[in-house]
């Protein structure tokens, strides 16, 4: 009944009153309103850590309450609406516990977090399971008299999520079932809290190994050494040797692989960075068999069957189809590229020093781009402290939707770290659209990447109330080591804008019932608004608005912006093949064979769908935590890519920041949420050719990221 995925749930709250014409829980004992002094994300049950054990016994009590509604099987439109609010009930402690597991500095705020995700989720295996809300669901869908083309749609995936959880099984089967998604929810904390635990660390000495730009990324460490005299070779005493260790989590290691010259250190980093946390790959043989044991019991051949059967792609074989096609499309495009690196490492070092290693790429790639274009990271960085981005950000809504974000102050109790700002959304003919909770500096302990938390989704309270949609976008953003307000390198700004369009896909969603607010699409769809959104990132009259150097406030040069694009480009070939590489993997782990070691599977898929070598002893798929979130739906990135590139060229190019633009991305696709057929949605945009029926279901048509990327379709 819930699809419960980071990014693809809006994270709703429950509003007392009353839902088209059927009586809501009294308001004496659940006050969720906002009010001057309230709790996190302006619940006030939760102005203390136990107050998510009163969240808990209200989410289900008020979910009693409709059940009981129910099974006096009222009208069908009733029968949905109840049935969407005991989503919106169940989701509302789900992604509020989910949010501050992952951001609060409080202890036992997290704690008390992890305990009510705990509750909720057996609480959820009574609701997947009820056979009076299956049947009124039937009741409801066959019945044919719902209201809008919508409430039919709600209908018919209600029923198909409730035979997803396995309704229609023995007892055994279903008890089974339940365990199994338990376990499979502890094995993907286990998963994440192991590589909080576990970054990895390198010891290098000298110091003067390590490049000086790099030192404040590093921890300074001394060891007794001896010191031999000259004349006899005899030890004469002990010094303390200055050294650095390197801790190699994924944003450190990307910078030591970067830029630091020395290949020992580059290797030593780059093979423990990509060997911890060693404990995942128990835990991920353990997830896969989990899953693979899950699906069969569903009556499926394997996880993948089972979780890509609701998305576009429809199949497995689908999704491998596409697959080979773009690394055919692609290889010998990343064959070139491979070359012109080993070459330039080459004329660098010499013809013995020839070889080129998996620890050289990042290196010398950053070189060759620097010198063909004259590029220097910190001067880029520089024209993007995070207060212009910000603004960018706010340039892009009012530009496209002709709306404006305001920072609004945070009631008491209500942010979770001083960092937090708030912003609404709001339109001058509409009013307030949603709001926008920003934590996007780096802390101790919290979320390492950057993602889009749902908070609360929108939907019909009643005939004329709207809930109001409240994300929070988190990011990892570091102030440098001269100044207090981070400046982002480009890659970071492209991320922030990817996680942005998230944020609006929610923000802009407009859909009657919760159930398809916002990123509650298919799996893959869900990540094209986030992928379009990238290319704002990279357009010069985009960054022109508000890309400002820190010191002076001169505009980004166009000269720069046009050195930064040539430079993307010199080797998209071989990071389109690293996500195909990904997608394979994901593909693979969850498919039908019997599973050999993980990292068996992964050195040859390596070997077969990469131009790079693998290295023995490394086992990087122990920190790819999409594993997780997106089990055999990782593919949906390279579905995104494509679809974002038809999106762009023939509909946002021209001028990327009218408002015709905005109105018909609005209008045509972002506030429909899930509403619609995806297809329909895609079609419905930009027109014929952007996607093509393939045995069963739908695959992207490549033809404009070909041509984006000059490269020849096979």
């Amino acid at each position: 009944m819930l699809r419960l995925l980071r990014r693809s749930c809006p994270k709703l709250r429950f509003k007392p009153g009353y839902i088209f014409g059927y009586p809501g829980p009294s308001t004496t004992r659940r006050q969720y309103a906002f009010s001057t002094a309230t709790g996190l994300y302006g619940f006030d049950h939760l102005k203390t850590p136990k107050g998510f054990r009163r969240f808990v016994d209200d989410a289900i009590e008020r979910s009693g309450e409709l059940v009981a509604y129910i099974s006096g099987m009222p009208s069908s439109a009733e029968i949905i609406r109840a049935m969407d609010e005991i989503s919106n009930t169940v989701c509302s402690v789900i992604d509020s516990a989910e949010l501050c597991r992952q951001t609060h500095p409080d202890r036992e705020f997290v704690e008390e977090a992890i305990k009510a995700s705990i509750r909720v989720n057996e609480y959820l295996h009574y609701l997947n399971t009820n056979h009076t809300l299956y049947n009124a669901v039937i009741k409801a869908e066959q019945e044919g008299n719902l209201l809008t083309d919508e409430a039919h749609r709600v209908a018919h995936y209600l029923r198909l999520d409730f035979e997803r959880s396995g309704i229609h099984l023995s007892a055994e089967k279903v008890d089974r079932v339940n365990r199994l998604s338990i376990e499979i929810s502890q094995l993907c904390r286990q998963f994440n809290q192991n590589i909080v635990n576990d970054p990895g660390t390198v010891d290098i000495f000298p110091a003067s190994h390590m490049p000086r730009n790099l030192h404040h990324l590093l921890k300074p460490i001394y060891r007794s050494t001896s010191v031999v005299s000259k004349d006899s070779w005899r030890p004469r005493g002990t010094m303390n040797e200055k050294g650095f260790r390197i801790t190699t989590d994924p944003h450190t290691l990307s910078c030591v692989l970067q830029g630091a010259p020395n290949d020992e250190v580059r290797k030593m980093a780059y093979i423990k960075g990509n060997s911890v946390p060693h404990a995942n790959l128990g835990v991920l043989d353990q997830l896969i068999a989990s899953r693979h044991e899950l699906a069969q019991i569903m009556g499926y051949r394997s996880y993948a069957e089972f979780n890509v059967k609701p998305n576009m792609a429809s199949s497995p074989e689908v999704v491998m189809s596409f697959l080979l096609e773009m690394r055919k499309m692609v290889k010998p495009s990343a064959d070139e590229e491979l070359k012109k690196i080993r070459d330039f490492k080459r004329e660098k070092c010499g013809q013995q020093y020839g070889d080129l290693e998996p620890w050289d790429e990042a290196y010398y790639t950053a070189m060759m781009k620097s010198s063909a274009y004259d590029l220097d990271s910190s001067v880029v960085a520089s024209y993007f402290p995070l207060p212009q981005c910000i603004k960018g950000l706010k340039v892009l809504v009012e530009s496209l939707f002709g709306a404006t974000f305001h920072s609004i102050p945070l009631a008491p109790g209500e942010s979770w770290h001083p960092d937090v700002l708030k912003m609404s959304l709001h339109h001058p003919e509409e009013g307030d659209l949603g709001y926008l909770y920003l934590d996007l500096y780096s802390r101790k302990g919290k979320y390492p990447g950057c993602a889009h938390f749902a908070i609360k989704g929108g939907r019909m309270v009643s005939e004329t109330e709207y809930q109001l949609p409240v994300v929070a976008l988190v990011c990892n953003f570091s102030a440098s080591h001269n100044s207090s307000t981070a400046r982002l390198n480009h890659w970071e700004l492209e991320t922030l804008f990817h996680e942005f369009g998230h944020a609006l896909h929610s923000l802009l969603s407009r859909t009657d019932y919760q159930h398809f607010s916002g990123t509650r699409v298919a799996l893959d769809l869900a990540e094209a608004p986030s992928n379009l959104f990238e290319y704002y990132s990279w357009d010069y009259r985009v960054l022109k608005t508000f890309a400002k150097h820190y010191s002076t406030g001169e505009s980004i040069p166009e000269k720069l912006v046009e050195s930064m694009q040539g430079a993307r480009k010199m080797f998209d070939a071989t990071e389109l093949q690293r996500q195909i590489f990904y997608a394979v993997i994901d593909q693979t782990f969850f498919g039908e064979q019997p599973t050999p070691p993980t990292s068996s599977i992964v050195a040859d898929l390596k070997r077969q769908y990469t131009s790079w070598k693998h290295v023995d002893g490394t086992h990087w798929e122990a920190r790819f935590n999409h594993l997780l979130n997106y089990g055999a739906g990782y593919y949906s990135y390279l579905y995104a890519k494509c679809f974002a590139a038809t999106i762009w060229q023939k509909l946002c190019q021209e001028d990327p920041l009218s408002l015709t633009t905005g109105t018909a991305l609005r209008t045509k696709f972002l506030q429909h949420g899930g509403a619609k057929e995806p297809s329909h949605l895609l079609s419905g945009l930009v027109g014929d050719g952007i996607l093509r029926n393939f045995n069963g279901g739908m695959v992207p048509d490549i033809s404009c990221l070909c041509n984006e990327m000059k490269l020849e379709k096979v």
